[in-house]
Formats: structure tokens, sequence, C-alpha cells
């Protein structure tokens, strides 16, 4: 079992002078073993090369090391891979695919960056519109995970389809298509991991592959979580509305919720109303009767490594 970290009673009794002074000894800080070769997507990928190794080993100790983000996305995992796992695979995209949600946003349903890219796949207004999502001041599909999802899936397939390789579509999703096909033919490569990028791309596949390493093996890295500590699905009921609503508050009360609980679970929703000129019909979450308290929930966890026993 590896430590990465000297235990907290340790340092409390060092700082405090508890400890004699022959005896305090610096952190223990262990680097995470860097493996021959990794898989991503059905492939494997050699880490001989000394560059590969070094992207690689750059990301995997850097995350093993960012504790409270790393956390967190394996918490809200428990909670989002159920609903985002079975659309990579009704749409044809590896399993693996479901670690770009994770280091686009941490698995966050609110995350906004200043690129204006928004929800849990990071899709800026222009690619969420094209790829079929509706985007406006009343409602924002980039924050539904089922429909945004849906969204990645048709994107990272065009890019699979043209670049040949996942990793290639992977990069693709961070630098845009153009620019990889673009560097693709300027530096005469088939694949992004020989291509010469900005740094933000070049640390984004390496990101990707870290970030399965540690959520499919969080315990050796040090990571260690009861199942309590876990997020779960909320049970919802879902209510068609065609219509306006004129204002989602007095909506929410009469459906037995309110006005917080609502936007928590429908994240899309952007305002107090809905103008619906259309008559589009959404689909909008109600929590069932106590579904809201953590005691009523069945832990049920989605990875069993995820709470691996110390």
């Amino acid at each position: 079992m590896n430590r990465f970290f000297i235990s907290t009673i340790t340092i409390l009794a060092i700082l405090s002078g508890a400890v004699p002074t022959e005896a305090q000894t610096p952190s223990v800080v262990v680097n995470p073993t860097i493996p021959a070769s990794v898989t991503f997507a059905g492939s494997k990928i050699s880490l001989d090369r000394a560059d590969m190794y070094e992207r690689y080993d750059r990301e995997l100790t850097s995350m093993a090391y960012t504790h409270g983000n790393t956390l967190l996305t394996i918490k809200r995992a428990n909670r989002y891979f159920p609903i985002i796992a079975p659309v990579l695979q009704k749409y044809g995209v590896p399993a693996d695919l479901i670690y770009i949600a994770c280091i686009e946003s941490h698995l966050n349903s609110r995350a906004y960056s200043r690129a204006k890219a928004a929800g849990l796949w990071q899709f800026i207004p222009a690619a969420a519109k094209q790829y079929g999502l509706e985007v406006n001041e009343y409602v924002d599909e980039r924050y539904h995970p089922v429909k945004a999802t849906e969204a990645a899936c048709k994107f990272l397939r065009s890019m699979k389809n043209r670049f040949g390789y996942w990793e290639s579509a992977a990069a693709g999703y961070n630098a845009g298509s153009a620019r990889i096909a673009r560097d693709l033919e300027a530096q005469g490569v088939s694949t992004a991991h020989d291509l010469y990028l900005p740094d933000e791309t070049s640390r984004y596949i390496f990101r990707l592959l870290a970030m399965k390493e540690i959520m499919e093996n969080p315990a050796k890295y040090g990571f260690y979580l009861s199942a309590d500590q876990l997020y779960y699905p909320i049970e919802c009921s879902s209510v068609k509305v065609s219509g306006a609503v004129e204002d989602w508050a007095v909506w929410a009360k009469s459906h037995g919720t309110n006005y917080m609980t609502l936007r928590d679970l429908n994240p899309w929703i952007r305002a107090k109303s809905l103008p619906n000129k259309t008559g589009k019909t959404y689909e909008v979450l109600v929590p069932k009767k106590g579904a809201t308290l953590r005691s009523n929930q069945t832990k049920k966890v989605y990875n069993p490594k995820w709470t691996a026993k110390q």
C-alpha cells in the first residue's frame, strides 16, 4: 500500500514540539509508480519514450496531490457516471471517454469557465448550438447532463471518424478539430501523441490518462472514501412541460418542492420564467418525497474500488 502522507497526528506532534528534535523527519512524499504502458479506449499506449513517460508522470503526480478536486470528482462520479455512461454506450463511444468530463469540470454540474464554457462537458455556446443544444437566457442545455453528453458523443465520434484515433479526438475536444487536423498534416504524423502542441493541449491527453488511472485505483494513490461519503443520485419524477411557465418558484411549490431544489436538479433552467413560444416539450425533474434526504438514499456504489478499505 502506497503512503503519500505522513499522518496528521505526527505532523501536529512535530509542530507542537511534542516530538524530540532528533525524531523530527521531513514529510514522506512518494512519487507514483509509472507503468511501462497504459490502455485507453482499447488501445495500448507505451510510455517507453522519454517524453511520453515524463508527460504522464507530470500529470499523475500532479493529480495525485490535488486532493480536494480529485476527492470531489470521485464523490460526484457516483452520482453522474450512472447517468453519463449509458449515453456513451448508446452512441458507441468508449467508456474511457467519460474521463473527459472529469478533467473538464470535475463533474461540477454548474461549472462555468472564463472562456464561457459551461456544464459537465464544458461546451462553449457556438459548439453547443452546432450539436443541437439550446442556449439562451431561459434555457441552457449545456447544463443538462444527458443532452450535453449526447452532444459530446456526437462531437467525439465526428473527430474519431476524421482522425482515426480516440486520443486525437480527445485532443480535438480541447483544441478544436480544425487545429488538430491542420497540425497533423503540417507535422506529417498520424496521432496527437506525436504532435508538437501548445502546452495545455499537450498536457490534456495525459491528464485524461492520469484521471482514468486514479479514479480506477484511488486507494493506490492514498484516496480512501467510505460509501457514506459518496454523492448519490436523487430519485426524481419527470414532469413534461410543453407550455410557458410564468414563475418557476410557483411551479416548483405546486409540484411539492421549492425553487432552489428545482434549479439544483435542473441546472439547464436559467431564469425564473420560461416563455416557451415554440411549445417545445421539456422534461423537468422533481424529487420524490424524502429523496433529498441522505438518510433515505440507497447507498449504491457505482465502482467498488472507490470505497476500498485502508
